[in-house]
């Protein structure tokens, strides 16, 4: 498999030499997606370089088989969950696309202390519908609602051409980045941790992110064999099928780090950990002690890792952010309208997925380093700049068809049940005899 443009920068950021990369075979399978940006082939490179990173550690021989199918149903996957044969409600009615004064806006109320932030913006009471939002938002401009929100605790995002976010300060913040920023320090000695069949068997994994990025980077941890455990504040509720999809195979607990008994555990738990990854707004748990620095001093030794919205750097740092906002303002709902009028959006949120993904080999990659270097490692990685590589690639946005025909209906002796091959592209073949 040729890694596409993203892919390529990932494998390169994190120094997997080519021969590395001929291990990934050819992806199967196609997409049900249809998209103007390569969403398809980020996906499958997240996937697979994941993937690669986890056998390479594990010494795993053989090659990387990625099934476009399976990457889609994964990155859907809010599409297939149930539970209890109900599908969840992805988005609340406050959330999506608005039209205001001056252009179009997108919110997320997913929450409810960001619904309740958001109809405070708007001046909303808690039974206005999406009618009244309508109208607060139609009657305001959305480069006004995204400023505000930002010091009110809503989350607006104003809708962007590329261009034009590229031309703001934290869009340019971001162009300039690194996709994976790594910073290595210390001199640690080499941790060392049992292992069985499974490749990161041993490895102790504190898992403080929220949403889906985060917790996807970590489920794939788990799946390698890790030991993963989900710390969240029984101050800040989660929306429960959102962990049922993305919790598979962790444990999961509740500790106040404000209380000093659960802040004593917490540390108890820290001090045995090889992995800390964050999902945080940066500098939100800075008063914790736990910046990579300060860990790094503490804990010898420790990988951390963390993703945010817009990165780092820049006047937006501080933000909050979600894959629907970052599409909205980077550029990729403009690309995506159907109709070139009306802001339109990835056919999943490949985004949060692929960073996960990409996070996810990056901290494997850091703890095969450490197991025959030492000395620790702090990963971060952002929405906003997997958002720029996707927007600057050059890799073709057309995904081999998918298709599904009635299989034959003859039955003579020895029929077969399926057709040879399924379709064919139109006019594409040469007029002359196979044989």
């Amino acid at each position: 498999m040729t890694l596409g443009a993203v892919g390529t920068q990932v494998a390169d950021a994190l120094g997997i030499d080519p021969a590395a990369r001929e291990r990934i075979a050819e992806p199967t399978g196609s997409f049900p997606w249809g998209a103007h940006l390569p969403v398809g082939t980020l996906a499958t490179d997240s996937v697979a370089l994941a993937s690669l990173a986890i056998a390479l550690h594990g010494a795993r021989s053989g090659r990387v088989r990625v099934d476009r199918e399976r990457v889609a149903a994964s990155f859907g996957s809010e599409r297939l969950l149930r539970i209890n044969g109900a599908a969840p409600s992805a988005w609340a009615p406050l959330s999506g696309f608005w039209r205001a004064a001056d252009g179009w806006m997108r919110t997320h109320a997913n929450y409810p202390h960001h619904e309740r932030a958001l109809r405070t913006l708007l001046g909303l009471p808690d039974d206005a519908g999406t009618d009244a939002a309508a109208a607060a938002i139609s009657a305001r401009s959305a480069a006004e609602l995204e400023h505000v929100a930002a010091e009110r605790g809503a989350i607006v995002g104003r809708v962007r051409t590329p261009e034009e976010w590229l031309a703001h300060p934290q869009g340019h913040v971001v162009a300039a980045a690194p996709i994976i920023e790594r910073r290595r320090w210390g001199h640690a000695a080499p941790r060392t941790w049992p292992g069985d069949a499974a490749p990161l068997a041993g490895v102790r994994v504190l898992d403080l992110t929220r949403v889906i990025a985060g917790p996807i980077a970590t489920r794939d941890l788990r799946l390698a064999g890790a030991e993963v455990l989900r710390v969240d504040s029984p101050r800040l509720p989660e929306t429960g099928w959102i962990h049922l999809d993305t919790g598979q195979g962790k444990r999961s607990t509740l500790l106040d780090l404000g209380r000093p008994i659960d802040r004593k555990t917490f540390e108890r738990l820290l001090a045995r950990a090889h992995v800390v990854v964050t999902g945080y707004r940066p500098g939100a748990l800075t008063r914790f002690g736990l910046n990579p620095g300060e860990l790094a001093e503490r804990h010898p030794g420790l990988i951390t890792a963390s993703i945010s919205a817009w990165g780092t750097e820049g006047p937006w740092a501080a933000r909050r952010g979600f894959d629907s906002i970052v599409q909205a303002v980077s550029g990729i709902a403009t690309i995506e309208s159907a109709d070139g009028k009306t802001p339109g959006a990835l056919p999943v949120q490949a985004l949060d997925h692929a960073t996960g993904h990409f996070l996810a080999a990056a901290i494997v990659q850091a703890l095969g380093a450490q197991r025959q270097e030492g000395g620790s490692t702090d990963i971060r990685m952002s929405l906003a700049r997997t958002a720029h590589a996707l927007l600057t690639s050059a890799d073709p946005a057309t995904e081999p068809a998918s298709l599904i025909t009635a299989p034959p209906p003859l039955a003579f002796p020895g029929a077969p049940e399926h057709y040879p091959v399924v379709g064919g592209e139109w006019g594409a073949d040469a007029p002359d005899w196979l044989s």
